[in-house]
């Protein structure tokens, strides 16, 4: 039913591109799900690549240590893909220091919609939301009803209990920053589950 604590499917197709996992404190219960950090390797000489070059990546799992007690639990970090951490340090490190930052998110292509769920129970990943991408709220509207709001039931997978099969579905997602975003009629009436719609 998804890969990670975000519910991300597949991270190539969803157009996610470098990746990473964050520690909890960061993570925020899935609220960063989506969110976009620019990393950079900073001071140190013996791991971080040459002019200390950044990265962009997208969050898309928490960080789960063996130990709960582990004391990197509690701060901020970042278990990064190995391409992308290799564009920081190629140099063999596990740790390395890092600046970081929330930046707005550049996708390619539309806001993606995965229907997912049973007859009386939608669930409805979205993902490629670009800007500030974490998603805060989520609506739904059937061509027979008026919007529905949904409830974030992990990650980025949003629910609402209403059946809305054979309907044509509209969205409207609000993210973090407050903007919001309308797809009117994305999903045509015979939609299935398991479909995704940009």
């Amino acid at each position: 039913m998804g890969q990670g604590a975000c519910g991300y499917d597949n991270l190539y197709i969803q157009g996610l591109g470098f990746t990473s996992a964050l520690s909890p404190v960061l993570f925020r219960e899935g609220a960063s799900c989506g969110g976009c950090y620019e990393i950079k390797c900073w001071d140190d000489n013996r791991w971080c690549n040459a002019g200390n070059p950044s990265v962009t990546i997208t969050v898309t799992h928490t960080c789960s240590p063996a130990d709960p007690n582990e004391e990197m639990f509690f701060y901020a970090h970042f278990n990064m893909s190995k391409p992308a951490f290799s564009q920081i340090s190629s140099r063999g490190a596990g740790y390395v220091p890092v600046l970081y930052r929330r930046v707005p998110c550049k996708k390619q292509g539309g806001i993606q919609f995965t229907l997912n769920g049973n007859r009386l129970s939608n669930l409805v990943l979205v993902s490629n939301v670009a800007g500030e991408s974490e998603v805060s709220a989520m609506s739904v509207k059937g061509n027979q009803r008026g919007w529905i709001s949904m409830k974030r039931k992990w990650g980025q997978n949003w629910e609402c209990d209403t059946a809305l099969v054979g309907q044509s579905l509209s969205f409207q997602v609000t993210t973090s920053d407050g903007k919001q975003a309308t797809s009117y009629n994305v999903v045509p009436s015979n939609w299935q589950f398991g479909q995704t719609f940009s």
